[in-house]
């Protein structure tokens, strides 16, 4: 037996480990599977080269749990160690087995991790932790390793038959949860389910009938229970895929959810390595950011699903995976590191999800409008947060009008701008936010020959904002803004029907009911148009709303508006101008009232005693 001590710069690398190198516990297990994964990779690019390995068999891994003993065991059948191997490799942190071997055998080996620190992890979880190998080279005596958490360890020779490594773990007092069989099932399914060699955890029970009718009978058998499918439809050839093993595979990675629209194949070898399946949801114009759907593989171990330094903001609105061995990792493999790579993955994907937008935009217009209630946020979310993705998107983005119909911007420029300018000879899109309440704002538009874009999602009060900052001469207006009227040339100029005394009288009355602080400003509209109609500043509102947004408080700028009176209604040309004294506030006043209700800012003790006064005019 040999005694020593582990060749590292600190006494405490353990605490060190145990503390600070892994941000999850958990990860030990995919480290020393992955591990494992490469003692195997590393045996068939050997044999594959024609070196002497003796026959392969079976190489699957596997996964053993003895809660009697409390130990785990990562059980390979792959390439093994020599004691100098072992002294090299896990005595030695700094230095990395497949580090090594990927110098040697660059151009034909496929390794996923560094032997040395990802070992180290199992200490996490132990107290004392043991590597029973023995190498493929012939003749090779096997070694057992064993350490209990400080520098020194025991190397001793054992008589193990078999090539390959079983990495035993005698699992803490604090690790316990290890040991039960629904808690590695649990992580096997979260990091191993698409590792390219077996992994088996167990048996499972399998039945198959034999014999017909009554004479029939149920076999039951036990076989490996193989946990993971070593390969997954992103790593084959789009031809050879069919919809149904998209769809499928979309329910295995998220299960009960609704089928996505549509996918990404991607799959990319030059100037990096990157291939993935990135799916559509359905997000039902809803803006549910869930950041965790896109799962990041390095060689089909998971490595995370934080993704944003890989992906851009707006696509992790999006589900799937994405695969690359040359997506930097720090040594726990948990967080990515900014670089070139990453920058050129980053504008690849973004690319290709445009790419094949604006393939479904001119493949099947009909089709791509009937989803565009579902693709609306992410294009949008795109456009402002992505200034390479707003380029490409302004072919295919849409506009939806209250009517339901949809144009580009640029169609819809065209459509509307010998209508709907102003002084300035900027194109005014006119919008509402809440038809339901802007209904007669709406209606009293369309009867001008105005078009309304219905704009009623939270994120577009910045979607807005981009376009009136990238397009030329374009500006947008709310329905019930008080710039309406001011921006929009229309060819009638109406007369009013009052006098200027009437005028001020009016204004006057309407000043008394609103209350102090409130402007009033009496119309000349169409006698069709409301008697009174509540107006919000455009350039306040806008600032209010990004307060909200900001979750800012919304008190710090007042809740203002302007009331404006149509003085050629006749409620108020004819019924307001006739009546004195009392009744010609009442009337003022339930025509203000009513303008509030329309605007559902008549509450509380206000609106029930405008309830009762109503009802009062029926009886």
């Amino acid at each position: 037996m040999k005694k020593g001590n582990i060749a590292v710069q600190t006494e405490n690398i353990f605490p060190i480990i145990k503390q600070f190198l892994y941000s999850d516990q958990e990860i030990f297990l995919r480290e020393l599977i992955s591990n494992a994964v490469d003692a195997t990779t590393k045996l068939k690019t050997l044999a594959a080269k024609g070196e002497p390995t003796g026959e392969l068999g079976d190489l699957t891994i596997e996964i053993l749990v003895d809660k009697e003993n409390k130990t785990l065991t990562i059980r390979d059948r792959g390439i093994g160690m020599t004691e100098e191997e072992v002294e090299k490799y896990l005595n030695q942190v700094a230095f990395s087995s497949a580090a090594d071997f990927l110098e040697k055998y660059k151009d034909e080996a496929n390794i996923i991790g560094h032997f040395g620190l990802g070992f180290y992890s199992a200490f996490m979880v132990a107290d004392k932790v043991e590597a029973v190998t023995k190498s493929y080279k012939d003749g090779s005596q096997g070694v057992t390793w064993s350490c209990e958490g400080d520098p020194s360890y025991e190397l001793a020779d054992n008589d193990k038959a078999e090539r390959g490594t079983d990495i035993v773990l005698h699992v803490s007092e604090d690790s316990v949860e290890y040991l039960e069989d629904s808690r590695i099932q649990e992580l096997l399914d979260k990091y191993c389910k698409f590792l390219p060699v077996p992994i088996q955890f167990g048996m499972r029970k399998e039945y198959e009938t034999i014999g017909e009718g009554e004479d029939a009978e149920t076999k039951e058998t036990e076989v490996p229970n193989i946990i993971n499918d070593k390969d997954p439809i992103w790593k084959k050839s789009p031809s050879e895929l069919s919809d149904e093993d998209y769809k499928n595979f979309y329910q295995t990675l998220y299960p009960f959810s609704a089928p996505p629209m549509f996918w990404i194949h991607l799959n990319i070898d030059y100037p990096f390595n990157l291939t993935g399946i990135l799916y559509f949801p359905k997000l039902n114009n809803a803006f549910e950011v869930q950041k965790n759907k896109i799962q990041l593989y390095s060689n089909q171990v998971y490595v995370t699903d934080e993704v944003k330094e890989i992906v851009p903001e707006f696509l992790t609105l999006l589900h799937g995976v994405i695969d690359s061995p040359d997506i930097p990792l720090n040594v726990s493999r948990s967080y990515l590191q900014a670089d070139q790579n990453v920058k050129k993955i980053n504008s690849y994907i973004t690319k290709k999800v445009a790419d094949k937008l604006n393939e479904l935009f001119k493949k099947d217009r009909e089709a791509y409008e009937e989803k565009w209630n579902d693709l609306s946020v992410f294009v949008k979310y795109g456009m402002i947060s992505d200034e390479k993705f707003y380029d490409k998107a302004t072919k295919f983005v849409l506009l939806k009008n209250v009517d339901e119909e949809t144009a580009t911007v640029a169609e819809y420029r065209e459509k509307i701008e010998a209508t709907q300018k102003d002084k300035y000879e900027r194109t005014v899109i006119i919008y509402a936010n809440d038809p339901a309440s802007q209904d007669a704002a709406i209606s009293a538009a369309k009867k001008q020959g105005y078009d309304v874009l219905l704009l009623d999602h939270i994120i577009d009060n910045h979607f807005i904002q981009v376009l009136e900052q990238k397009e030329d001469k374009l500006t947008f207006v709310r329905i019930d803004s008080d710039t309406v009227d001011n921006l929009v040339q229309t060819d009638e100029t109406k007369e009013s029907v009052l006098s200027e005394e009437q005028t001020e009288s009016v204004k006057t009355i309407f000043g008394t009911v609103a209350g102090e602080g409130k402007t009033i400003e009496v119309k000349a509209l169409s006698p069709e148009d409301q008697p009174v109609q509540i107006v919000r500043p455009e350039f306040m509102r806008r600032m209010k709303e990004m307060q909200a947004m900001q979750g800012m408080d919304l008190g710090a700028l007042p809740d203002d508006f302007k009331v404006v009176v149509n003085g050629n209604h006749p409620l108020v040309a004819d019924k307001l101008v006739s009546t004195e004294g009392d009744d010609q506030q009442e009337v003022a006043d339930y025509l203000y009232k009513l303008a509030l209700l329309n605007q559902n800012m008549l509450k509380g003790g206000e609106l029930t005693a405008f309830v009762e006064k109503s009802l009062g005019f029926l009886k």
